[in-house]
């Protein structure tokens, strides 16, 4: 990838602290073997929301994919529906609500940026619901844009730039140029029926700032949850005040989340609030996470921390990002592959028994 590309996917806010913490305190989390009984080997197999999964963990939703490796949301699709596991699509991907649907064979989840009208919200929670999308993720996370330095210095901000700096890195990167010459400027095709033509990347950015509310309440989950039909998902529940509202507006489960660590640089990580909505909700609702994961190992940490379910982003872009087309594919299995030798070793049968093993 050229810099201005990796920093976007690699980066966090301000100083990029509570990125480092979200990774370092799950990794904190201790497991204790069981070596001296009957082991039949352990099964990664996962229902959540009436469906069965292959493994505990799905794809997080990321936007402006495309921009870091092209066609990515296509390609992480693809796998994601390939080894059944269930992949987020977000508002603002570079891939639409339809093809992913088509891809996914109507299985993908759809992640909704809330946007400033409501005529657009029904507009794009229809589509969804049209494409057969079983669960609608809301965001809770991003009530506004963040500090994000590098995203500033790179030209992707609002409105986004695109500077000799970045010209040179494209020119010498010519894997990237070359696949986004083929594929297309990236564009937000879920949003592109409802963006003016002829915007230029000024006014586009300034478009979408003014399109979205990000700041979410119980009015608008109520509005959301009398429309949908499917499974409902608030995104960046970490308060528990928070989750009992949520819960009492009828949604069906709550992803832990600080949107990556590119929100608030002094929040807490990710696996504090999970621990502690987990004990308090788990017999309630779903609990899953999200943000801080890296790999297999620290899936099973959060499992064992009480997690029914776990999501990543940056993992799979890295494998895209490395390896194009075969990257979704090869780091799904790797992951699959770390995480069932983590269930091995420590002698667990299945994932809902990895609390068993958590060292106190």
């Amino acid at each position: 990838m050229p810099q201005f590309a990796f920093e976007y996917l690699e980066g966090g806010c301000n100083s990029e602290i509570n990125l480092r913490r979200n990774t370092e305190e799950i990794r904190e989390i201790q497991l204790r073997p069981r070596y001296l009984r009957d082991f039949a080997g352990s099964d990664l197999r996962t229902e959540l929301f009436g469906k069965t999964y292959d493994a505990p963990f799905g794809v997080s939703p990321i936007g402006l994919q495309g921009l870091m490796w092209p066609g990515a949301t296509e390609i992480l699709a693809r796998a994601a529906h390939d080894h059944n596991i269930p992949f987020i699509l977000s508002t603002v991907a570079t891939a639409s609500i339809e093809t992913v649907a088509e891809i996914t064979e109507g299985n993908a989840w759809f992640q909704l940026y809330h946007p400033t009208e409501v005529e657009l919200r029904d507009k794009l929670l229809d589509r969804a619901s049209e494409a057969g999308m079983p669960v609608l993720v809301i965001l809770a996370d991003t009530p506004t844009f963040a500090w994000r330095p590098k995203e500033i210095r790179n030209g992707l901000s609002i409105p986004p730039q695109m500077s000799l700096r970045n010209v040179i890195q494209m020119t010498t990167h010519p894997s990237w140029s070359f696949g986004q010459l083929m594929a297309g400027a990236p564009e937000f095709k879920t949003m592109k029926p409802y963006i003016p033509k002829g915007l230029n990347m000024k006014h586009l950015g300034l478009f979408m700032n003014k399109t979205f509310s990000g700041r979410l309440n119980p009015e608008k989950i109520k509005a959301i949850r009398d429309r949908w039909k499917g499974k409902l998902v608030v995104k960046g529940v970490v308060h528990e005040e928070d989750a009992e509202i949520a819960l009492n507006l009828g949604v069906d489960g709550m992803i832990v989340s600080n949107h990556g660590g590119r929100q608030l640089d002094a929040g807490q990580s990710t696996i504090q609030p999970l621990t502690a909505l987990a004990k308090e909700f788990g017999d309630r609702t779903t609990i899953m996470i999200d943000s801080g994961l890296r790999a297999g190992p620290d899936v099973a940490c959060a499992l064992a921390s009480g997690a029914k379910f776990a999501f990543m982003g940056r993992s799979f872009m890295y494998g895209v990002g490395a390896l194009g087309r075969s990257g979704g594919d090869h780091t799904i299995s790797m992951l699959k592959r770390q995480l069932q030798q983590v269930m091995e070793q420590v002698g667990c049968e299945k994932v809902a028994d990895l609390p068993k093993h958590l060292a106190s």
